[in-house]
């Protein structure tokens, strides 16, 4: 790891526990437009797509999806590194839940296997984010599926268009943020290839579409 994806790695640990509070704030509000329009739901469907029993989710945050697949009747374990939110997840309940790092889990810190493991736009780094993809297999049940959904590369308006680090925004999800996390900027090439590198190959790629612009709001990966 090079010194400066090293210090990127920080900065996005850094500033989610810094964020933290507003997060859950804008989340628990309703304040990010294309959340309530269109990857809340697209992601509980692509999760439900696979009639799963039981889930993983990797990056859980306050556990707004635990609770809604839990809904469902899913068994979920939550996991995410920022104990504020890991302690919001557990009081709103739907779950259990669990602080974890990325670091950990790709060290098998977490002794589960699932039908499902769910990444929700929580992949933001590189080497972290490799690392961990790498012990999804270990994870899966028998014909399991990794889920991931982040922004579509191609609706970033990210120039060039190579894989990279990037300055973050909190634009859109209201007031109380300071600093932004940094992410690492992936093509959908580069999408692909992390998978291939972790013995996964990619099922089906869904684009879920914002009403209003006719633009992709996000990418959603399937890969077992």
């Amino acid at each position: 790891m090079t010194e400066a994806e090293g210090a990127g790695e920080v900065r996005i640990l850094d500033a989610w526990q810094a964020n933290a509070v507003a997060w859950e704030r804008a989340v628990r509000s309703g304040q990010i437009e294309s959340r309530k329009l269109v990857t809340d739901r697209a992601i509980v469907e692509a999760v439900l797509s696979r009639s799963p029993r039981t889930v993983i989710d990797v990056g859980c945050g306050e556990g707004w999806l635990a609770r809604a697949l839990a809904a469902e009747g899913i068994e979920v374990l939550g996991v995410d590194v920022v104990p504020s939110l890991v302690d919001s997840a557990q009081a709103q309940g739907g779950g259990s839940f669990r602080v974890m790092s990325y670091e950990e889990v790709a060290e098998g810190a977490l002794k589960a296997r699932a039908d499902v493991v769910v990444c929700n736009f929580s992949l933001l780094g590189e080497s972290s984010v490799d690392r961990l993809l790498a012990v999804v297999p270990a994870l899966l049940e028998e014909g399991g599926m990794l889920v991931v959904q982040t922004l579509h590369p191609l609706a970033a308006g990210i120039q060039p268009y190579r894989d990279g680090w990037r300055e973050g925004s909190w634009a859109g999800c209201g007031e109380g943020f300071g600093d932004a996390a940094p992410w690492y900027f992936r093509t959908l090439g580069g999408w692909v290839g992390a998978f291939q590198s972790a013995g996964l190959r990619l099922i089906a790629m869904r684009e879920p579409l914002h009403p209003y612009t006719g633009k992709p709001a996000s990418v959603i990966f399937m890969a077992g």
